[in-house]
């Protein structure tokens, strides 16, 4: 596995602006979906091979966090993992490893279910605000888990678990994910209403069926999933679902500096109403067999943008979006609707000259013609992304500042974008 990026590393990406974009950009495996894969290799024994894995540094952490659990990670070539479960588990998540990364939560279900115990480390990862567990712990607790909470730690017990009929209240991914991995081996039928419905979701369902798992209503708000026995799931082979946010990174760069993009495998079913935002402000985008082409000529129009549940305008698009609007023409409004108060990059986006005020959930956007280069700071991975779309709008030079964050993410973003015309670089 490569090793995450070091202190001594370059960690600032320098951007000029330059003129139109054109070329072919081709989108990688999604970090939303390839570490929830990873993490449900523990419910089957053998060999399981996952194509399609962007090289990012979460992979590399995850891979960290599943050898000290038990499963062994190799990386035979680029874009392929092989993880090996020989069923020697050891249910416990380090805090070293859980504090770095949001998706560590998501071996919670998987080990309470494979082992009847797990101990875990309340987790870490990107910087907006309370992300609790609640309907992890509500939903396994309706399957016969039992949870102590203390200093930091998460403690979980279940003799075995066993179905339950749930409805959460909105439409979660991460308990979603957590209790599908934890129905499968639970012992009767577990339904799961008003679950959501992201594509990254449908990919794991996806890989579990691939290891024998039952689930129905995959792609829906409705999951049925009927248990069968713990370790009778095996290894896989899986092609991890492209990357919907890099597609719409790549998008945005295109919309603040104009041009025509051929993105290659991106999924335009997965993103439709970002799509039609898209074409509202302006932009010309067709589907393609290969994924989608799309092409701006002239500076784009402002229009107000909600965040929803998938499918939705997701949260995670919303950094590019005011960046987006910070440059439209006339004002916009984007409401946030899911995690209040990810706002924190605003700032950073006012000191290259945007025109930004935000209370409560909403930012109020009037667009300049050109942003200012000014030093800014990535805060988390898709801000950090913002930031060099915004660098991509600016006169003079733009400085960010911390873009480790961003390679948790991203894979080989400075590269993609330099070689489609973006005067970037990494140093």
């Amino acid at each position: 596995m490569p090793e995450p990026t070091s202190p001594a590393a370059p960690d600032q990406i320098v951007v000029r602006p330059a003129g139109p974009l054109t070329g072919r950009v081709v989108v990688p495996g999604a970090k939303n979906s390839v570490l929830k894969l990873m993490a449900a290799t523990i419910l089957g024994d053998g060999t399981h091979e996952l194509s399609n894995v962007p090289d990012i540094v979460d992979v590399t952490i995850m891979a960290d966090l599943l050898a000290d659990i038990g499963v062994r990670t190799e990386r035979p070539e680029p874009g392929r993992l092989r993880m090996t479960n020989d069923g020697d588990l050891t249910p416990v998540a380090p805090y070293e490893h859980v504090e770095r990364i949001r998706a560590s939560i998501n071996v919670l279900g998987p080990l309470l279910t494979r082992c009847g115990r797990v101990q875990i480390s309340m987790p870490g990862g990107d910087d907006f605000g309370a992300r609790p567990i609640d309907l992890h712990v509500a939903g396994l607790e309706a399957m016969g888990a039992e949870f102590k909470f203390a200093h930091g730690e998460v403690d979980a017990r279940a003799d075995r678990l066993h179905g339950a009929h749930i409805t959460f209240p909105f439409p979660s991914v991460g308990a979603t994910e957590n209790l599908v991995c934890a129905a499968v081996c639970a012992e009767g039928e577990t339904t799961i209403e008003n679950a959501a419905m992201e594509p990254e979701i449908a990919d794991l369902c996806t890989f579990l069926v691939g290891m024998g798992a039952q689930i129905e209503g995959i792609g829906s708000s409705r999951l049925r999933v009927v248990g069968v026995a713990s370790g009778s799931l095996h290894g896989a082979e899986h092609r991890t679902v492209p990357d919907r946010v890099q597609a719409a990174t790549y998008l945005a760069a295109l919309g603040v500096c104009t041009g025509r993009l051929e993105i290659v495998d991106a999924r335009p079913e997965h993103m439709s109403n970002l799509l039609d935002a898209f074409v509202e402000m302006g932009m010309h985008i067709e589907a393609t067999k290969e994924g989608l082409v799309a092409r701006a000529t002239t500076r784009l129009r402002s229009t107000d943008i909600q965040t929803l549940p998938y499918p939705g305008i997701a949260t995670d698009y919303k950094p590019l979006i005011i960046t987006l609007l910070s440059v439209a023409n006339s004002v916009g409004i984007v409401t946030e609707n899911i995690y209040p108060g990810r706002f924190r990059y605003v700032e950073e986006l006012q000191r290259l000259g945007a025109d930004i005020r935000t209370a409560g959930h909403h930012a109020v956007v009037r667009g300049v013609p050109r942003l200012s280069g000014a030093p800014v700071r990535a805060h988390d991975i898709r801000a950090g992304a913002a930031m060099v779309v915004a660098g991509l709008a600016a006169e003079g030079v733009t400085t960010i500042h911390g873009v480790h964050h961003i390679d948790r993410g991203y894979d080989d973003l400075c590269g993609r974008l330099h070689a489609v015309g973006a005067d970037i670089v990494r140093c």
